[in-house]
Order: structure tokens, then C-alpha cells, then sequence
């Protein structure tokens, strides 16, 4: 049977006139209007060119040809019109015979001419001609790295590679967890994102003009005088920090707020490349007379506008800094030992001291509030929620309060300094059907409720760090001890519970069973199942809270708070570990070797280190382009991974 399109003919591209109208007349040529000029196309018979012969017209190839077609005596340009002219007319198959032919009589230079030529020839760009909707989807199957070395081809596939959908997707899929195909993840820099949408100047944040901040007292207003203090870096002013007086917000145009999505991109990238890198930019804070024991900032609060760090030192004071510049906002003054625990928000600042004693301050303007006792010992240990405090003791005990209704009770079992606590609500877990306790086979009757002790609501845990080596984890509502977790040699100073937001590596349900396999071991990390090879998941189940501790054995270990077995043992501090952070990107340890170490939450295996300063480092906290730590040689380093 014939086949159905070996007549159907492509119009090709008419070939070269045989001479220009101020030469001589020459004789008419057979089939001129194969290759008559396109600017004079028959009007009956409209042409339709293929790619490659609108590429050829594009490309003016039918110039050359006129060009070198002028070039050949009379006789040789109507025989070479001739081939060109049977050629043209001839259907497919007799086309591929006499190619056939032709090729079987050319010697080895023309099959390199051919060669040469059909190089070019036979080059399509897709991109010129499919759809634009094609071609995007096409390019979706594209990382960032060949997105942007398409760019570079041409200013078509720049266009189309710069398209502002691509690079959302690619953005939703690496911006604040980690991509399970290139095992990148990169920082969502709120703050960064709150001050390029033009959130309000501090003098017209409509947060602050809410909740004006009152006398301990009376409950009445500030004097209207306080709000004509200055601040100036020799000078710290308490009410600087205090809302500003009410200025009608100056709300920016809409236009603004559009950034490229390949710019958020490139932004976020560079700060983890630094990361990676170890490369930072590097400030110290001064003014501590002592050991820096404790610390924690806030980037997004309402007000004031800029980054605000409170520490705490064994000079007995809790100083406030404006992280952006490092200026020194307040000193507050009034416990009579160190400070090592220290917890805030934006109303309101909690220290524990080695007096005994818990204190709550109105930070903004530096006057102590409450103070609270209840500890035979030094409080080293805070941690508190909307509606529960607990503290750690030199005494051995946990302390709870309630924040509402201001009661407390104490939970026993640790058998020497509980170094560290923190709060967690198992119900987004767990449900809040269900009770925690039943579902333990391990409990220890805590200090029984009395009748006048605070009501805790249902679901509330609290997880305990100590010296004994050891870490609990308590059902604050029926006050005992549902699990123990054993496993350091040495004493436990900090722990972190990652949670399962927190915890997940961006990866979808078709990875599910790869994120099942057991993993087996790296250098530098152990488990109980054997070693585990690089590049590994972590955790088994990222939706399961995580438990991180440090202890002064020189290691960082991660347990399973459901059974209480240890999934994973980090080493690589020469010395002790004291503190340890997180955010959703990376770990941060800090020890008695005087450095900083990062680990990836993923492998759990060290990324880089980072040296500088003189003593132990004591406390740490880790931001998504910053870490900030303090240490015994009384400085507060600002390690920077943004510049």
C-alpha cells in the first residue's frame, strides 16, 4: 500500500533569482519559481515553510546561495537550476533515492562538506517551537543550577527560564525544609521578609500602639515625659524599647512588595552556601563582667522594629541588646548570684539565679515584677509556656507553676542538678483523646497532688535534663514520671526536643518507603543497628518529636520519645557539650573545647566548626542566618551567615 504522505511536499524556501535587474537580460530558466524571491510569493498558492527553511530564510541562506550562484558562468548556473529544480518537485522517496545516489558519489570532501554543514542543519530549538506552555512544563523538570545555565543559551531560553513560576515551585520546594531530591534545604529569613514587605516604622506599628505598657502598680499609663528620652548608644534609655506614641502608619505601595522569585532564591542559597562553607561575618558584643551562662533573642518581634537579645551572667545581670547594631539597651540589676536560666517574650522577662530565686521582669523598661521562691537551691533551669513555668534546681526537684491561677507543685526523682527543661504539649501528637500515660509501660510516682495545687491542662509534658546522667519525660496532670531515658556516661546539660514540623525533610508520600529503611551508620555517628552509611535519613519517621541532648561525655545523642531508646550518637567535641539549638535546617552544639560545631539534621554528621573564643562556650542559639553564643571569656559572639 502507498504511502499516504509520499506526495505530500514541504514549500521550501524559493531558491536565489539568477540575476539582479541591472545586469544583462539572460535567457528565462527553468523552474525559477522554485526559488523565486519570498517578498514576490504566488498570491494563489500561499507557502508554508517548515522550521528548518524558515530557519534558512531567518538566516538569509538564500542570499549566500544568489550570491554564489552569480558567480558561475551561464551555462552551469541553468544546469545546477536544473538539479535544483527536479530535486524540489520530487516527492520523498525519490528525494531519498537521489540522495542515495548523490551520496554514493561523493569523494571524502564532500562528506566532510556534508558533515560540516549537517552539523548545524539538523539543530532544532524546541523552545522556538513549541508552545510556551510546553516548554514551561518542560523546564519544571529542571534544578535551579541548569535553570540558570539555560538562561545563558539565549535571550528566548533566558526569558522562558526566568519565568517567575518556575522558581516559585523550585522555592516551595527548598525554602524551609529540606528537598528530597538534591538534599538542599534553605532559610525562610522572616524578619528579612516582614521588613522587605514594608512592615510599619517603629513609630506606626499598629501592634504597639494595642498594648500600651503599664506601671507594676497602679496599672496607669507612663508619664507622657518618658516618651521625650533619647536613645544614643552612651546613653540606654528604658523607654526605648516601649511602644512609640501613635503615628497614623505609612502603608506602602503594592508594587513594592514584588520580588522575583529567582532572586528570593538566589538570597536564600547564598546563606546556605555560607553555611556549608563555614564562611560568616563575624561581631563580639562586650559588657558582661563575668561568664556568659544564658541567652535567647527574638527577630519578629512587633515592636521594637529590630532584633532584640536578653543575657545572663555570673555578674548577676541580665542585659538587653539591640542585636542589629549591638548597642546595649538595659542592664537589669537585683539578683544576688549568677544568672543561668533566662527565658522572654514580648511582655515579659524570666530569670532563675543561683539565689534561689525566680524573677520576673518588665524587660522593655528594667523594673522587676514578681519574684518567686520555692527552690532550696540555685535555679539553673527555665522553661515556660503560655499557661505553665517549670524550673531545674541545684536541689535536685522540678518546679511547676501555673501561670494563671499562680499555684505550684514539685516533681522528684532526678538525684542531682536538673540542668534543663522544657515544656511540650503531646496532644498535636498524640490527640487529645488519648493519654500518654496509659500508652508508657515505665511511670514513677511524683509528689502527690494536694488539694490547693494548680490544675495543669490535659496532655502537658515536661521533658528534664540532670546530672545524674539521665532525662525524664513527666505527665505534668497526674505529676509522674512516664519514661526515663539512660544512656550518657556523663552529665546532661541541655536538651532539645525537635518537632515534627520541625522534624520533616520536605519529603513527599511517594518516598515514604525509602524514608522507612532502617539506616545502618557514618563516621562519626553510631547506633544500636550498626553503622550507617553517608547520606542516610536520620530519622526513620519525621513526624515523630525528636529528642537532642548534650552531656559533658562529648557527645550529642537523639532518642526515640516513644520507647526511650537512643537512635543516634554524634561525636566530634574533644570536650564537653553544654549547650545545644536547632532550627529546621541544622543542629548547633556548644562546648568546653572552646567551639561552635554544626551537624546536619538530615545525616547527623559535622559540617563545619567554628573557632573563636577564649573560653568554654556555654549557651547558644541558632537563627536561620545567624547563631549567637556565649562563653567564659565574657564575650557574645554574632556569627553571621548573611553577609
Amino acid at each position: 500500500m502507498a504511502d499516504p504522505n509520499a506526495n505530500q511536499l514541504c514549500d521550501t524556501l524559493p531558491a536565489p533569482r539568477l540575476a539582479s535587474s541591472t545586469v544583462t537580460p539572460r535567457p528565462p530558466l527553468p523552474s525559477v519559481e522554485m526559488i523565486s524571491p519570498p517578498s514576490v510569493p504566488d498570491p494563489a498558492t500561499p507557502r508554508k515553510l517548515c522550521v528548518r527553511h524558515q530557519r534558512m530564510a531567518d538566516e538569509g541562506t538564500n542570499i549566500k546561495l544568489q550570491q554564489a550562484l552569480d558567480k558561475l558562468p551561464l551555462e552551469e548556473r541553468q544546469a545546477v537550476n536544473a538539479v535544483w529544480s527536479s530535486f524540489s518537485s520530487s516527492s520523498h522517496p525519490r528525494r531519498a533515492l537521489i540522495l542515495q545516489g548523490l551520496l554514493t558519489m561523493c569523494c571524502f570532501s564532500q562528506l566532510s562538506l556534508l558533515t560540516e554543514h549537517l552539523a548545524h542543519l539538523i539543530r532544532i530549538d524546541p523552545f522556538a517551537v513549541l508552545p510556551a506552555e510546553v516548554n514551561l512544563r518542560i523546564l519544571r523538570y529542571l534544578d535551579a543550577t541548569s535553570l540558570c545555565r539555560a538562561s545563558q543559551v539565549a535571550r528566548r531560553w533566558k526569558a522562558l527560564a526566568d519565568d517567575d513560576t518556575l522558581w516559585k515551585g523550585i522555592c516551595e520546594q527548598h525554602i524551609g525544609r529540606q528537598c528530597h531530591k538534591c538534599g538542599w534545604g534553605l532559610p525562610i529569613l522572616q524578619k528579612r521578609y516582614r521588613s522587605e514587605v514594608g512592615s510599619p516604622s517603629p513609630g506606626s506599628s499598629s501592634s504597639c500602639q494595642k498594648r500600651p505598657l503599664t506601671d507594676e502598680d497602679g496599672g496607669s499609663p507612663r508619664p507622657a515625659k518618658r516618651h521625650r528620652v533619647e536613645l544614643s548608644p552612651e546613653h540606654p534609655v528604658p523607654t526605648l524599647l516601649a511602644p512609640s506614641p501613635i503615628v497614623p502608619p505609612q502603608i506602602p505601595r503594592a508594587d513594592s512588595f514584588t520580588r522575583p522569585w529567582k532572586d528570593v532564591y538566589s538570597e536564600r542559597m547564598t546563606i546556605e552556601r555560607n553555611w556549608r562553607r563555614g564562611q560568616y561575618k563575624g561581631r563580639v558584643l562586650k559588657g558582661h563582667t563575668d561568664g556568659v551562662m544564658c541567652l535567647q533573642f527574638i527577630e519578629n518581634l512587633p515592636c521594637p522594629d529590630f532584633s532584640v537579645l536578653i543575657t545572663g551572667s555570673y555578674d548577676r545581670t541580665a542585659r538587653v541588646w539591640n542585636l542589629d547594631t549591638g548597642a546595649e539597651l538595659q542592664v537589669l540589676r537585683g539578683h544576688e548570684r549568677a544568672i543561668r536560666a533566662l527565658q522572654f517574650d514580648r511582655v515579659k522577662l524570666i530569670t532563675g539565679s543561683l539565689d534561689s530565686t525566680i524573677r520576673v521582669w518588665d524587660w522593655r523598661h528594667g523594673k522587676c515584677i514578681r519574684t518567686l521562691t520555692g527552690h532550696t537551691d540555685g535555679v539553673v533551669a527555665l522553661h515556660f509556656d503560655e499557661n505553665v513555668l517549670a524550673s531545674g534546681s541545684v536541689d535536685t526537684t522540678v518546679r511547676v507553676w501555673n501561670v494563671r491561677t499562680g499555684g505550684a507543685f514539685t516533681l522528684r526523682g532526678h538525684e542531682d542538678w536538673v540542668n534543663d527543661v522544657q515544656l511540650w504539649d503531646s496532644n498535636s501528637y498524640y490527640g487529645s483523646s488519648s493519654s500518654m500515660s496509659t500508652t508508657l509501660a515505665t511511670s514513677e510516682r511524683g509528689s502527690s497532688p494536694s488539694g490547693d495545687s494548680p490544675q495543669i491542662d490535659p496532655g502537658k509534658m515536661l521533658f528534664t535534663g540532670s546530672d545524674d546522667g539521665t532525662m525524664r519525660l513527666w505527665d505534668l496532670t497526674s505529676r509522674t514520671c512516664v519514661r526515663i531515658f539512660s544512656g550518657h556516661i556523663g552529665q546532661v546539660q541541655s536538651i532539645r526536643l525537635l518537632l515534627p514540623d520541625e522534624c520533616g525533610s520536605g519529603k513527599s508520600t511517594e518516598d515514604e518507603d525509602v524514608q522507612s529503611v532502617e539506616p545502618l551508620n557514618d563516621e562519626g555517628v553510631t547506633s544500636d543497628n550498626g553503622p550507617i552509611p553517608s547520606g542516610w535519613p536520620l530519622f526513620s519517621n519525621p513526624k515523630k518529636p525528636v529528642l537532642v541532648s548534650g552531656s559533658l561525655d562529648n557527645t550529642m545523642q537523639m532518642w526515640d520519645i516513644d520507647t526511650g531508646k537512643s537512635l543516634r550518637t554524634c561525636f566530634g567535641h574533644i570536650e564537653g557539650i553544654w549547650g545545644v539549638s536547632a532550627d529546621k535546617l541544622r543542629l548547633a552544639t556548644a562546648s568546653q573545647d572552646r567551639t561552635i560545631k554544626l551537624w546536619s539534621r538530615d545525616s547527623a554528621t559535622a559540617m563545619s566548626t567554628l573557632v573563636g573564643h577564649r573560653g568554654a562556650v556555654c549557651c547558644l542559639q541558632v537563627a536561620e542566618d545567624k547563631i549567637v553564643s556565649g562563653s567564659d571569656d565574657f564575650d557574645i559572639r554574632v556569627w553571621s551567615f548573611a553577609e
